[in-house]
């Protein structure tokens, strides 16, 4: 049910779960988030799915398969991501220097691979929408050949702007492939808010108030998202389903706003 889909677990140091497969119609993808403060360590491991973490502030080490790396990021509305891919059944140790915060999403995947980064220089960066939808969308892993089944990216709202708009969805009732997703928030100021909206051409409909540190999951239907003003508005997103490849099917009741907005 759409209305079942807003996850709000306050932050407590080390591995935390956010949500997992097989509740509340989670089909593909679990979400944890590591929270350390300076000094501070966490280890991981999913040993049959990939994984993508997220580094969402702070400075620290990450290392996994006999490699270690050097990661700091001042925040997500600040500098441009660094993130890791790991492969099922491949341990990380994620150690602060400073207070840090990181997001992974897996899904279930088959053996084989190593890690690999993807340093802030190597984030895709796309202008999409125009006006009051214009948004940025950093691509972290998603055409890349190393993810077997994840897709992994960020997108940044300005204040007053909607995203994912005009609305889309993958959930294959149209013939567009099936892909599950998952957006964790974040708020600029943090004591904002930003609107969640889920709904279906049958009438089924939810709308979450989402507040920083939220998790949204989206496992049908169309899903648009707004900041309101005077707060900037981020979220991570990650999908996985039945292709590794972005699809989407626009609600056509909204695909005039193409044409009609300057």
């Amino acid at each position: 049910m759409l209305a079942d889909t807003l996850f709000r677990v306050p932050r407590r140091e080390g591995l935390q779960l956010l949500q997992r497969r097989g509740d509340r119609g989670a089909r593909e993808l679990t979400t944890h988030r590591i929270t350390l403060a300076a000094g501070g360590s966490a280890s991981y491991i999913a040993p049959d799915e990939e994984t993508v973490v997220v580094l969402q502030q702070g400075r620290g080490t990450l290392s996994a398969g006999g490699q270690s790396w050097p990661v700091s990021r001042a925040g997500v509305f600040t500098e441009r991501a660094t993130a890791l891919l790991l492969p099922p059944g491949i341990e990380l140790q994620a150690v602060a220097d400073t207070p840090l915060e990181a997001v992974l999403v897996s899904a279930p995947a088959a053996a084989g691979g190593q890690p690999v980064l993807c340093a802030p220089s190597d984030v895709v960066v796309n202008a999409r929408g125009k006006d009051v939808y214009r948004r940025d969308v950093h691509d972290l892993f998603v055409r890349d050949p190393h993810g077997r089944r994840l897709m992994v990216g960020e997108t940044f709202n300005e204040p007053g702007n909607w995203s994912s708009y005009p609305p889309h969805k993958h959930d294959g009732r149209d013939g567009e492939p099936v892909l599950e997703e998952v957006y964790y928030y974040r708020v600029d100021p943090p004591t904002g808010v930003g609107l969640q909206l889920l709904y279906t051409a049958d009438g089924e409909n939810a709308t979450h108030q989402v507040q920083d540190g939220d998790l949204v999951l989206l496992p049908y239907g169309y899903h648009p998202a707004a900041a309101p003003p005077g707060y900037r508005l981020y979220y991570l997103w990650a999908l996985a389903g039945e292709q590794r490849q972005l699809a989407v099917y626009e609600d056509p009741a909204y695909r005039w706003v193409h044409n009609a907005v300057s």
